[in-house]
C-alpha cells in the first residue's frame, strides 16, 4: 500500500477513535474461545442506504508502520471480498442500516481490530472499532473469598442445684413455728411453779 494511502487511512482511523463517528460499531472489545463464532454489527444510520460499507482488519494498534487488511466491501448491488478471504470462515451481509461481518471457526491469528469505512468524496469516516481477542482457554474469574463469621459461644446459665429432703413447705414452717411456742409457754410455766413452791418452802422454814 503507497505511503500516502497509509497515512491518510490512520489519520482518518485516529480522527473516528478521538472524536464521534456516525458509524456505530458493536461491541467495542470482544474475548472468545477458539473456532467459535463471531459476529461484529456496523450500524450507519446517518447514511444513505445506497452507501458502500468497507470492512478493514488491522493486526497491530493504529500507527504510522500499521497496514489495513481489506476483508469486503458491500453495497446495494454485491458483495465483494478481499482476495486473502476464506468466504467459507467470513460473510458479510446488511440487514436495514446495520452492515453485519461474521466470521467463524476464529483462530488466534483472526485477531485484531476490525473497522467499518465509507468511503465519500474527499472525507474518509471510519468506525471506533471493535478489538477482537482469540485464546485458547478462556480466562477464569476469580471467586471472591467468603469470610468466616465467626460463631457466637453462648454462655448457659449453671443449673440450679437439685436439693434433697423434705420440702419446707408453709404448713410445715407453721407447725413448727406452734410447737417452739408451745415448748417455751410450757418452760416458762415450769419455771414460775417451781418459784412458787421454792417461796412457800422458805416461808414455811421460817415459822
Amino acid at each position: 500500500m503507497r505511503l500516502w494511502l497509509r497515512l491518510l487511512l490512520t489519520a482518518a482511523q485516529l480522527a473516528a477513535l478521538h472524536g464521534s463517528s456516525p458509524l456505530q460499531q458493536t461491541p467495542e472489545y470482544l474475548m472468545v474461545q477458539t473456532n467459535a463464532t463471531v459476529r461484529l454489527v456496523c450500524d450507519a444510520k446517518t447514511f444513505s442506504p445506497s452507501t458502500s460499507i468497507y470492512w478493514l482488519r488491522q493486526p497491530q494498534p493504529p500507527s504510522v508502520n500499521s497496514h489495513h487488511e481489506f476483508l469486503a466491501v458491500v453495497s446495494t448491488k454485491e458483495t465483494v471480498y478481499g482476495k486473502d478471504v476464506e468466504q467459507e470462515k467470513l460473510s458479510v451481509r446488511r440487514e436495514g442500516t446495520q452492515t453485519i461481518l461474521t466470521l467463524r471457526s476464529v483462530k488466534p491469528a483472526n485477531g485484531g481490530v476490525y473497522f467499518c469505512l465509507t468511503i465519500g468524496t474527499p472525507t474518509l469516516t471510519f468506525g471506533k472499532g471493535t478489538e477482537l481477542r482469540v485464546v485458547d482457554v478462556l480466562p477464569t474469574t476469580a471467586q471472591p473469598t467468603k469470610k468466616s463469621t465467626p460463631k457466637k459461644i453462648r454462655c448457659r446459665p449453671p443449673s440450679p442445684v437439685t436439693r434433697k429432703g423434705p420440702l419446707c413447705t408453709p404448713l410445715t414452717f407453721s407447725l413448727l413455728v406452734t410447737g417452739v411456742l408451745i415448748l417455751l409457754v410450757s418452760l416458762a410455766v415450769a419455771i414460775h411453779l417451781y418459784c412458787l413452791r421454792r417461796r412457800a418452802r422458805i416461808r414455811f422454814m421460817k415459822q
